[in-house]
């Protein structure tokens, strides 16, 4: 009975890793249609009684302004450029952060974001956690940054049921993804950390706040070589 459990595990293991390395390797290629937190926000809003909403357009990273670019690494990761996927630094600095008690922070990189967004669900178990790691590992082999930066642009929650920079950017300010200012980059950055409660025009002073500082580091991005 033990070798069997064993044997069992061991097969589920091996499709686990070859079903996980196939599916990156075939989203290097192919736009994200769908991830799992569009799906559970479709089901949250058909609990509420609330009309299912999903604004989702897809577009090559080309198509995306470098302000946005340069805006979501000034508000996420400073390091996501030079990383290999995770900022340690970060990480101990959001540890130290919530053994005080202050308010929890992740220290999630992007590479971090971009792999639970298109593969795992949301919450902070172990398993989640560890997985999460697992498929940041992959996608920084596999897809690299310039990928990553065009799926993390194309997937994140960026209001309430609008996903990607396009809607977004049509549904905050109407125009396209590749006409952002500075400023409208920035504000759109600076509700990530909720965009369900922040309001990327007619903003609150905390988040305009939050829209001078992005500005302000978006200076010292420089140039995006991917």
């Amino acid at each position: 009975m033990f070798r069997r459990i064993i044997r069992f595990l061991f097969k589920v293991m091996l499709w686990f890793f070859a079903i996980s390395i196939i599916g990156v390797i075939v989203f290097k290629f192919v736009p994200v249609p769908l991830t799992p937190l569009m799906v559970i926000r479709a089901i949250e809003q058909k609990i509420d009684g609330k009309e299912m909403i999903c604004s989702h357009d897809w577009e090559p990273l080309e198509n995306i302004s470098t302000n946005l670019q340069k805006a979501v690494i000034a508000s996420e990761d400073g390091t996501f450029l030079i990383h290999n996927g995770f900022d340690f630094d970060a990480i101990q600095k959001a540890m130290k952060s919530n053994e005080k008690g202050k308010k929890l922070k992740g220290g999630s990189t992007i590479s971090q974001q971009t792999a639970k967004n298109v593969f795992l669900w949301q919450g902070r178990s172990y398993l989640r956690k560890g997985l999460e790691a697992y498929f940041t590992v992959l996608i920084e082999l596999i897809w690299g940054k310039e990928r990553i930066m065009e799926v993390y642009l194309n997937s994140i929650e960026m209001g309430d049921g609008v996903y990607g920079a396009e809607a977004a950017c049509r549904y905050w300010y109407r125009k396209d993804a590749s006409n952002l200012t500075n400023y409208e980059a920035a504000g759109i950055a600076a509700i990530l950390p909720n965009p369900r409660k922040f309001k990327a025009t007619n903003s609150s002073s905390y988040t305009n706040r939050r829209k001078d500082r992005i500005v302000r580091r978006m200076k010292y991005v420089g140039k995006l070589d991917y």
